[in-house]
């Protein structure tokens, strides 16, 4: 008669084999067919994740410069701000001042006038050229502080965008100009509406300045010839270059081995990739200012920069916040401890819930068999309509993700509130 003592240890020896033989298969190198697929997942991945900002950028481009009133909506805040007025005000002073002949203006007045013209002017000293552009200056000042100058503003920016755009992609000729080292745009129009209402503040005199064609540097570059095919590529790239990066990114996912941490992976990448072009644009604004010839306003400038990338920054917030809210997604629905604790918080907490209503007499006919036979399907139905809102939606912004995940947050609640079996009632 065998021992059994001796028995067990055998078997008990057997499973322990057995148990270290399947960890050793769990740890061993993966085979190659494994290792192939793991390595395009990842290169899929970060060229998708590079993409990522040269998208953002190609899409803003499209959006803001080759579309005529998305670019005035962009802008028409500047004609209320103060370094953008005074720029302007010091910009049109100069240039109407350069073309003054005072004295022959001066002989246009009637002579039983001429005193009273010179009082107008006042007496800033010894030279009357001095006091002209100090009166000049103030009439334009009040006329770009007006509620006037905004339509000035959107009329002038909205010729000056569409002569850019064919200056830029080459489709006619306008009033752009592209030199060799900067776009410059004639501000003729914008100067003859200001000097009318010169005219209209009191200076009559300026009804005779002659018509004034003065040029406006609006980006100034050593390699601007190459601005125009860029362009023209960023501008046919702009629908479908993060489309590309999008589906490369997803297509990485799933040709990846452990597809729920190549998910992490991937939303933490486009996130990160994301955050990288929002840092760019920082520092190119600090170089770009730098870069400025003396005679133009840096805070204007950085008013009109700030103004221009608004959307492209919050194009960027959106990608950081979609790839954080997918990442932790996919964390929450894996095998970590943290992760089945949350899970398990929130089943608790419908469970809860759903036993209260129960108790208070809810009572929900066909709708809580019907939401448990087909859950799964209206789970999906959700995650597809959310993502749908994320991608038909004009122009998101990051609260607009967030808001739109907590909607499906709470929508999956009541899902799981309705497909929750009905709690005994105990007498």
């Amino acid at each position: 008669m065998g021992d059994p003592a001796g028995d067990g240890s055998d078997e008990l020896s057997l499973l322990r084999a057995r148990v270290a033989a399947l960890e050793a298969d769990r740890t061993a190198a993966p085979p190659p067919r494994h290792r192939l697929r793991s390595f395009c997942a990842a290169l899929l991945i970060v060229i998708g994740c590079l993409l990522v900002p040269l998208g953002i950028v190609a899409s803003w481009t499209a959006d803001i410069v080759g579309d005529t009133d998305r670019y005035v909506q962009t802008v028409t805040p500047l004609a209320s701000d103060p370094d953008v007025q005074a720029a302007v005000a010091d910009r049109v002073t100069t240039a109407v001042m350069e073309h003054v002949d005072l004295p022959a203006l001066l002989q246009g007045v009637a002579p039983d006038q001429r005193p009273l013209a010179e009082k107008a002017l006042g007496a800033l000293g010894d030279s009357l050229q001095s006091a002209v552009a100090s009166f000049v200056h103030d009439r334009a000042q009040d006329v770009v502080a007006s509620s006037a100058f905004k339509t000035i503003w959107v009329d002038a920016n909205r010729a000056i965008h569409t002569s850019l755009d064919r200056a830029l992609t080459g489709s006619d000729d306008g009033a752009v100009k592209i030199e060799t080292d900067e776009v410059t745009i004639d501000l003729a129009p914008l100067i003859e509406r200001v000097k009318e209402r010169l005219v209209d503040s009191g200076l009559t005199v300026a009804g005779s300045i002659p018509e004034i064609h003065t040029d406006f540097t609006v980006v100034r570059s050593d390699d601007i010839g190459k601005v125009k095919t860029g362009f023209g590529l960023l501008q046919l790239l702009g629908v479908w270059l993060p489309v590309i990066a999008v589906l490369l990114v997803a297509g990485g996912v799933l040709l990846a081995v452990r597809r729920r941490r190549t998910l992490i992976a991937a939303a933490l990448g486009v996130a990160v990739a994301a955050l990288v072009l929002g840092v760019a644009l920082t520092v190119f604004r600090t170089v770009y200012l730098n870069a400025l010839p003396a005679d133009v306003s840096p805070a204007a400038a950085g008013a009109v920069y700030d103004t221009l990338i608004r959307f492209l920054r919050t194009s960027v917030r959106v990608f950081a916040t979609l790839g954080v809210l997918i990442a932790l997604a996919a964390w929450l629905s894996g095998p970590s401890r943290p992760a089945v604790l949350t899970r398990g918080l929130w089943r608790s907490g419908i469970t809860a819930t759903r036993a209260t209503a129960d108790r208070a007499g809810l009572r929900l006919g066909p709708v809580g068999p019907f939401v448990r036979q087909y859950r799964s399907w209206i789970t999906w139905i959700l995650v597809a309509a959310a993502a749908a809102a994320c991608v038909f939606w004009p122009h998101p912004t990051g609260w607009v993700i967030v808001g739109i995940a907590l909607g499906l947050l709470f929508a999956l609640a009541v899902t799981a509130f309705l497909a929750e079996e009905p709690a005994e009632h105990v007498p």
